[in-house]
């Protein structure tokens, strides 16, 4: 009966486990993202910082023995290469995504030369919070044994939904979002607003680069991203620009993505590898059904390039 019970709850069990470890780069990656565009700017280069935050990880994971240290260390270093995307934009008639892709190449290219030397050694990977250990079941074990950072991203996306919302912070974050020349009349600064709100947003991504190389899959290799700093501006857009949004979305996407292991676990030996393209499946899909020459976007700040 028992073996019956887990052949039902399998899939579904495996897919929810999935999710959680496959979404929380998305969710820092998109938290980020978020804050960024909400001020008025695209940062299409979060998927170098994303990819140079998991080696910088890795890396001084691998030389001090704390992972701890490591998510700082890429931290830092996100937060330096979001401060260089916001300086070379700040300047007139610099174009945000030409530059967001540059900063991108810049990213991978230099991770990849860096990080050579780290690809064998290993290194020390962020704790878990077993809320399985209940059961005897390792199925649920698995789904329930939760890391620390996908806390930390749902308590974040919370954080930032508020914060948005009451207080000032929040408030000048959103006026230069909507209007450059509003900001400028209540005597905001919106280049200097940009400026950290890019910074903030590399930061965050580089974390979500962190729990990769660290955690999930717990390795550092040239391929370790897939793409997930791109598809994480699409699921910015999906979620409207709202941070409880993104959590979601980013569950959604991660569930897409579980689907193919999840499948093979159970058995399934023929055609699961067609689920592993769901990601990008439904990032594709997503484009086309926000995508229109007629309307704007709901929700997207006014002085965001997209609207332009």
């Amino acid at each position: 009966m028992e073996e019956t019970g887990i052949g039902i709850w399998g899939v579904p069990l495996a897919i929810l486990a999935g999710a959680i470890r496959v979404s929380t780069p998305f969710i820092f990656v998109s938290l980020g993202e978020t804050i960024t565009e909400r001020s008025g700017r695209i940062n299409l280069g979060l998927e170098g910082t994303l990819v140079f935050g998991a080696m910088t990880a890795y890396a001084v994971a691998v030389m001090t023995n704390s992972p701890w240290l490591g998510v700082l260390a890429a931290m830092a270093t996100g937060a330096v290469f979001g401060l260089v995307h916001g300086w070379i934009c700040k300047w007139p008639k610099v174009n945000d995504i030409a530059i967001g892709i540059a900063m991108m190449q810049f990213g991978l290219g230099l991770a990849f030369f860096l990080g050579k030397s780290f690809i064998q050694p290993a290194a020390p990977h962020l704790p878990s919070i077993p809320f399985g250990s209940w059961s005897n079941l390792p199925q649920i074990q698995a789904a329930l044994n939760i890391n620390i950072l996908f806390i930390l991203g749902a308590l974040l996306a919370f954080g930032l939904w508020w914060a948005f919302r009451n207080t000032r912070v929040g408030l000048i974050l959103r006026v230069v979002g909507d209007s450059t020349d509003a900001a400028r009349a209540m005597g905001i600064n919106p280049d200097r607003v940009r400026l950290l709100a890019t910074a903030v947003g590399g930061s965050l991504a580089a974390i979500g680069g962190a729990y990769l190389s660290l955690y999930y899959p717990g390795s550092w290799n040239e391929g370790i991203s897939s793409g997930q700093g791109l598809m994480a501006v699409a699921l910015v857009i999906f979620a409207r620009w709202n941070p409880i949004g993104c959590f979601l979305a980013a569950l959604l996407f991660g569930g897409a993505g579980a689907l193919g292991p999840a499948l093979q676990s159970i058995g399934v030996t023929q055609g699961y590898y067609l689920f592993y393209a769901a990601p990008y499946v439904l990032t594709l899909i997503i484009m086309i059904a926000t995508s229109s020459p007629t309307r704007s976007l709901v929700g997207a700040p006014g002085a965001l390039s997209l609207t332009k």
